[in-house]
Order: C-alpha cells, then sequence, then structure tokens
C-alpha cells in the first residue's frame, strides 16, 4: 500500500480559482508545509476582474449563494456550512487588519439578500417541495417563504425580506406568480472573495506563482509513470509528491483520462450597465432587491438567473438552459470541448448565441421592461466556461493508474459557493478519508440503467456546439427605449 502524503511533501496545486485556492488554504490550515499553487492568470494585477482579462469562471462579478438544494441534502447541509465561514470573510474585512491590495474595511463579500425561485406554475415544482421538506427536517423552514402563503410572507417581512417577495411586481401587474424564497441565500461578489481567499493562503503559508510563466507544460514522470512534478512554460520545474489539478474548463486538456466524466460547457452571461444616476440603480440594489433564478430545471425554455446592480452599476443575468460546446480536436487527437474567452489566444469570442441572448431579453421584456422604457440596453455579453460533471456532482479523486496525481473540479455551476470550505473536503481525501460527500465525488462512470443529468460528448454535430450556432447582432441587443444603441459605449 502506498504511503500517505506527508506534511512536508511538496503539493503543487494548479490553477488559482474556487478548488485551487481553497484547498491551498485548507492544506496549510491542516498543517502541510510545502504548498504551492500555480495560475497562469496574474491575478495580482487583475485583481480577479473579467474585465481586466481573466477567463475563468471564479473570475467574476458575483455568485449566487443558497442552501435550497431540493432532495440534494449533501449540498444544503455544506451550503449552511458554507454560510458561516462567508459570515466570518465580512468580520475579518470589517475589522480592517492586513486586507489584501484593493479591499478596504468599507468592503463586503457576503450578502445575504435572498434567493429568489420563480416558478413558471402556480403549484409549486418537486425541487422546490423537497427544498421545503430537507429545511424543515433540518429545522430551518422558517428560511423558506412560499410567496403565496400569507404566514410565510409575514415571516419574511418581519426578518427584513419584505422587498425580495416579489422584486418584479408581478402582483401589481396582474401577472401570474409564483416562487419560493430562501432567506438564508444571497451572493458573494466572487472578484473581492477570490483575492481575500489568494491573500489568506498567502499569510497561512502557500507559495503563490501567478502569470504566463506559471502556465503547464507538462508532468515530470518517473520510470514508472508516476507523477513526480511538472513544468511550466517558463521552463521551471516544480518537483511535487502531488500534483492536483483544479483548473476548470481547462482540465481535461491537461487530465485527458476525464472525457467519460466531465465537459467544458459555456453559460451566457448579458449585462446591462445601469448608471448610478438613473431611477433603477437605487430599485435595483442589493438591499430592494434579490438574486434570483427562473425555471431552472426546464430545459431550453429555463436555466435563466440574475442578480441585484453591483457597485459598478452592472446588472447582470446569466442562462443555462442551453450548455453551449466548443468541440476541437486537439493534439491527442481527441476531439474535446475547450473553452474559448473574450481574452483567448489566437482565437476570441466576445458575443453570445443569439438562441440565448434570446431567452435573456424575453425574460427581461416580459419581467423588467422599464429597463428598456427608460432607454437602457445589454452593454456587453459573455461566455462563461464551466466544467460539468454527467450528474453534476464534482470530482475530487486521484487519477486511477497514475500515482501522484489528483483532481479538484467538476464544479457543474455550482461550485462557488463552497469556496470557503470545498478544500476540506479535498485535504480529508488526499489524507485518505473517505464517507459523506467525498463519496458523491470519487472518479467514477455513468452507470448503464441511469440517464445522465449532462449528455457529454455529443462533439461538432450537437446543436449546442458554437460551429452550429449564430452569435447575435448588435441591434439584438437593444431591449427598447428611445437613446440610439450606437450611442453607448461597447467593451
Amino acid at each position: 500500500m502506498d504511503s500517505p502524503v506527508q506534511r512536508s511533501d511538496p503539493i503543487v496545486i494548479l490553477g488559482a480559482g474556487v478548488f485551487g485556492l481553497s484547498t491551498a488554504l485548507h492544506l496549510c490550515q491542516r498543517g502541510f508545509t510545502d504548498v504551492t499553487i500555480l495560475d497562469k492568470q496574474n491575478y495580482d494585477e487583475s485583481k480577479y476582474s473579467y474585465l481586466e482579462g481573466c477567463d475563468a469562471p471564479s473570475a467574476d462579478m458575483n455568485k449566487i449563494i443558497r442552501a435550497a438544494y431540493g432532495p440534494e441534502t449533501v449540498y444544503q447541509d455544506l451550503s449552511f456550512e458554507a454560510m458561516d465561514l462567508w459570515r466570518s470573510y465580512n468580520d475579518y474585512i470589517s475589522a480592517g487588519r492586513d486586507l489584501p491590495p484593493g479591499l478596504s474595511q468599507k468592503d463586503e463579500i457576503w450578502v445575504n439578500n435572498g434567493n429568489l425561485q420563480i416558478c413558471a406554475q402556480i403549484d409549486l415544482p418537486y425541487f422546490e417541495r423537497m427544498s421545503i421538506e430537507n429545511m424543515r427536517k433540518a429545522g430551518k423552514r422558517d428560511t423558506q417563504v412560499v410567496v403565496t402563503e400569507k404566514h410565510d410572507v409575514n415571516r419574511a417581512e418581519k426578518a427584513g425580506f419584505g422587498f425580495a417577495v416579489d422584486p418584479f411586481s408581478r402582483w401589481q401587474k396582474n401577472k401570474p406568480y409564483q416562487a419560493l424564497l430562501d432567506t438564508s441565500g444571497g451572493f458573494v461578489y466572487a472578484d473581492k472573495a477570490c483575492r481575500l481567499v489568494l491573500h489568506l493562503a498567502r499569510r497561512a503559508g502557500v507559495k503563490v506563482v501567478l502569470g504566463p510563466e506559471a502556465e503547464f507544460s507538462g508532468y515530470r514522470e518517473d520510470p514508472r509513470g508516476n507523477i513526480t512534478g511538472l513544468e511550466t512554460v517558463g521552463a521551471k520545474t516544480y518537483p511535487a509528491r502531488l500534483v492536483v489539478v483544479a483548473c476548470g474548463g481547462w482540465t481535461q486538456q491537461i487530465v485527458p483520462g476525464m472525457d467519460h466524466l466531465c465537459e467544458t460547457t459555456g453559460g451566457s452571461v448579458a449585462v446591462v450597465k445601469i448608471p448610478k444616476t438613473h431611477a433603477l440603480y437605487e430599485r435595483f440594489s442589493p438591499h430592494n432587491f434579490p438574486t434570483w433564478t427562473y425555471k431552472m430545471r426546464d430545459g431550453d425554455d429555463g436555466g435563466l438567473y440574475g442578480f441585484p446592480v453591483d457597485e459598478n452599476g452592472y446588472f447582470k443575468i446569466g442562462y443555462r438552459g442551453t450548455k453551449y460546446i466548443n468541440p476541437q480536436n486537439l493534439g491527442d487527437e481527441k476531439e474535446r470541448s475547450v473553452p474559448v474567452t473574450r481574452w483567448s489566444k489566437p482565437d476570441s469570442i466576445t458575443r453570445i448565441p443569439s438562441h440565448a441572448l434570446d431567452r435573456i431579453r424575453g425574460f427581461l421584456e416580459e419581467f423588467v421592461p422599464e429597463l428598456g422604457e427608460t432607454g437602457l440596453d445589454i452593454t456587453f455579453t459573455r461566455l462563461c466556461w464551466y466544467n460539468d460533471s454527467f450528474d453534476n456532482h464534482f470530482v475530487i479523486d486521484h487519477v486511477p493508474h497514475k500515482k501522484g496525481l489528483m483532481v479538484a473540479t467538476g464544479g457543474s455551476g455550482h461550485a462557488f459557493m463552497f469556496l470557503p470550505n470545498i478544500g476540506k473536503y479535498v485535504v480529508d481525501k488526499i489524507e485518505g478519508k473517505s464517507g459523506g460527500p467525498l463519496d458523491y465525488w470519487k472518479w467514477r462512470n455513468l452507470e448503464p440503467s441511469k440517464k445522465p443529468v449532462n449528455v457529454l460528448g455529443e462533439g461538432r454535430q450537437s446543436e449546442r456546439a458554437l460551429q452550429n450556432q449564430r452569435l447575435y447582432q448588435d441591434d439584438e441587443l437593444v431591449l427598447g427605449g428611445t437613446s440610439g444603441l450606437g450611442k453607448r459605449a461597447r467593451l
């Protein structure tokens, strides 16, 4: 039997996103003394801002936090565990001691303004009903508000969440409306969260190497094929007892044996810039407006979500009803989906499929027509690349038949909320522990009798392939109003 990794052994983590940052921090907190994290992005300069050249999904404006997880109580429990740590991050910042560059005591990372799950029918769907039942079993039923139940609404109003019950004024407009409000939820400022955890990791003793010279070039192997480290394009070698690959949508290019388990898929994002002087800025501010989802499990016509306006005036809406792929033939002669972003080289992309934009515009015109009515249009769009497993569970395990190599990936669009605590479980796996959530996240194959949540490997013939999608034209960004599109600045 192989001896376990010792606390003095060198461990190299590839990727400074959610999985990588959290793993690095928890390793040091657990007593490991030789931890290095590498990433080709220079996050010290970009501060994890997508608009400053970052293309990882962790580098974002904001991410939804929720505890309502339907039948999946493993994530419900993890969410509540994470929320305690999110609150501790706010406390750390408000104390004002030893903050990373760009953060001040006035900043907050975690905002508990609720997560509203809007349904398409008056009867609550199965997922929402199970969320209520499992919250009841956990003694937290009072965090869940059915917006058509008066006693729930009264409780929400007393708790300060009255603004989140009907933020789109559906009843005032005499529109049909049903939703479940999770008052334990809200959002985090993603870029600030990553910057803080990177800072905490450095303080704990993690060695951090960022920038193009830290880009992965290849593995070091011994004569038996065991991984003994890695090399970067900067011609530097990093010996390691264990290499942890945590590269999100880029993981399969580095660990090709994962194609049966995960695939890189693109989510579509549109952003409306609301000036601070605009009447809607205050209405959509975090203390007046919750995070929300719409028909998240209803396929192509649903999968929409959004946020309150941020401090820069960005009002973000996302669409995951169709998970796009970008199949490419790579050097190993295997066709697999790879990320292509605003910042990719040599090819880049700044637009999303018109199909996705139609879904986003349809929601805005039905639920927030006042954007177009007051002359606001969509300012820019983004494809955000996730690493989806076939069952939406994470993948945290050693790579079979490759001693010294481990993966922490498969975020499937819901990993960011666990930034404070997911590393705890990666370290548990490194230390040889099992059971609990780790049983869901093992290296696995789809059982023949089961249907995948996400179908993988459809390739170029798929309707979801970008090669088969029409990207929008500029005039499709117009929501309405009297101002001309040409007068608005575009990114």
